[in-house]
């Protein structure tokens, strides 16, 4: 039970229906949905899409998503892959001549043909029962009327801001200057789009003129995208992978996504005495850090495209794990292990939604970096994302830029299940720290005995490159002690990532969870 004194937030409680995601207008809207009769799905895809308006630096239309999905009556999760793919004419070999030994982040080549909108009409028609005009409705309304920029919202658009160029800017600017807390935000472009969504399903997004649109902007950047290649977009069901920690199974989303990360990083700290550490010591903190940098570097030896090469079963190997465990020295910090060539970010949306007959979504919905590539298309002001910069330039590396592959992913949706019970569903967004913010969650609930709301709230660390940043919930003692460890310390300029969940009681009692890193919240009825 948190300390009534303090700033914190409660959980949220209820029986009915319940969403959590990172902005009230969204979580609303999507339990209006639940309310009038609408499944988990319906009320996932609303909110997520409203988010699109809400926080437009994270996500939008042309972006990539992931889902977890729990059907009603059943325990058993079933995982859709809505990510895209590179066109049929990438090749890794012009980006190499020139010089490049990364996917330059505001260039064509990072740009992916986007696959969130075929996956939400995919879901919709699978696991939903409003259908797609009642469940756009809400967007359609406030890109129109327009939403006042929330505070984290506003604090983002100022750095990520400088990335707009070109169209980008016309449309995400004002008079060349970031929104603040309270302008309003519309984006008549986008409501125009989900109209002839509404109308003419997702071939009103992948072909004709908003598909022209795409390509009209990614040619201008120099792109090879094709009509064929935004035609053939097809998202995938599959089945998520999983693995135990002291009795709670963590379901993650399979590759290409990162989510055998977060297992690999549990099965390392399984070796680790945790709960007998202080929770936001050094002790913890450090070996933390240390399996971390042996899990992420694994990770981006490994994980790329399944259908190329997949090491699901390498991640998930517990003697792999072991032998890395074994890696880590308590008493010093390693030098890291490998660079990360990978573009790192920090932006992304995330939602959960339960309702009333006991569907459970777990979704993620991303356009990578803040406001993608910074380029918008000139008629619709879609946001074209960088999902592409996951790719590695390494000749030969699994993970290898090439036509019609998928790059690693960092956003990945979770679930949790116990005695074969799902007892709930969470995400953490946060880019490259999603992994470790999945295991972080887990061990603080079953390692420290916190509560969601607790186990959210507690103060983050993530090593980036070759430094621990430590959010400034750290005390200045236990800062020296990893510093004599070894560690390079910075204090991040903003928070690290962001969370929500929400827990399935055996009772039927649900119980929200919301990051305060974020200016969203739980509501249920």
């Amino acid at each position: 039970m948190r300390d009534f004194h303090l700033p914190g937030r409660s959980a949220t409680f209820a029986t009915n229906g319940m969403v959590a995601t990172s902005h009230p207008l969204a979580a609303q809207e999507a339990l209006t949905c639940l309310r009038e009769g609408g499944t988990a799905m319906d009320a996932a895809i609303c909110g997520a899409v409203l988010l699109d308006i809400c926080e437009p630096q994270m996500t939008g239309l042309a972006g990539d998503c992931f889902a977890l999905i729990k059907p009603a009556g059943s325990n058993s999760v079933t995982a859709f892959n809505g990510s895209g793919r590179a066109p049929a004419g990438a090749d890794p070999n012009i980006l190499r001549a020139k010089g490049l030994d990364t996917v330059p982040l505001d260039g064509p080549d990072a740009v992916t043909v986007p696959g969130a909108v075929e996956a939400f009409f995919r879901l919709s028609e699978t696991y939903g029962r409003l259908g797609m005009e009642r469940v756009l409705r809400p967007a359609i309304h406030y890109a129109e009327e327009g939403v006042p920029v929330a505070p984290r919202v506003a604090r983002d658009w100022v750095p990520k801001g400088q990335r707009l160029q070109g169209h980008g800017r016309r449309w995400y600017l004002r008079d060349g200057q970031p929104l603040k807390t309270s302008d309003i935000f519309r984006a008549p472009g986008e409501a125009e789009v989900l109209r002839r969504l509404v109308r003419l399903g997702p071939k009103a997004f992948y072909e004709g003129e908003v598909a022209e649109d795409m390509l009209a902007t990614l040619h201008a950047m120099g792109g090879c995208h094709s009509a064929e290649d935004f035609a053939a977009v097809c998202g995938t069901p599959t089945d998520p992978i999983s693995g135990i920690y002291r009795g709670t199974e963590l379901l993650e989303h399979p590759p290409n996504g990162q989510g055998a990360t977060a297992i690999l990083l549990l099965n390392i700290l399984a070796h680790f005495d945790l709960a007998g550490m202080d929770p936001f010591g050094a002790a913890h903190t450090h070996i933390e850090a240390e399996a971390v940098k042996l899990a992420y570097d694994a990770r981006n030896r490994l994980i790329c495209d399944p259908a190329v090469h997949d090491a699901t079963a390498r991640m998930l190997d517990p003697e792999f794990a072991r032998q890395l465990a074994a890696l880590i020295n308590p008493e010093r910090a390693r030098e890291n292990v490998a660079e990360v060539t990978e573009a790192v970010h920090k932006d992304t949306i995330y939602i959960t939604a339960v309702d009333r007959d006991g569907m459970a979504v777990s979704l993620i919905y991303s356009i990578f970096h803040g406001f993608g590539t910074g380029h918008a298309t000139e008629k619709f002001g879609l946001l074209l994302h960088n999902r592409g910069a996951g790719f590695s330039l390494v000749p030969g590396h699994p993970n290898e830029l090439g036509p019609g592959k998928r790059p690693m992913h960092t956003i990945i949706p979770g679930m949790l299940r116990e005695n074969g019970r799902v007892t709930g569903a969470f995400g953490v967004m946060g880019g490259q720290y999603q992994a470790c913010g999945h295991a972080r969650f887990v061990t603080n609930m079953r390692d420290f005995g916190l509560d969601p709301q607790r186990a959210m709230e507690a103060p983050r660390s993530f090593v980036v490159a070759d430094a621990l940043h430590l959010e400034r919930g750290y005390g200045e003692g236990v800062r020296a002690k990893l510093a004599a460890l070894g560690h390079k310390l910075v204090t991040p300029d903003e928070p690290i990532g962001g969370s929500q969940a929400i827990m399935i009681h055996e009772s039927g009692v649900l119980e929200g969870a919301s990051d305060h890193r974020k200016d969203g919240c739980a509501l249920g009825y």
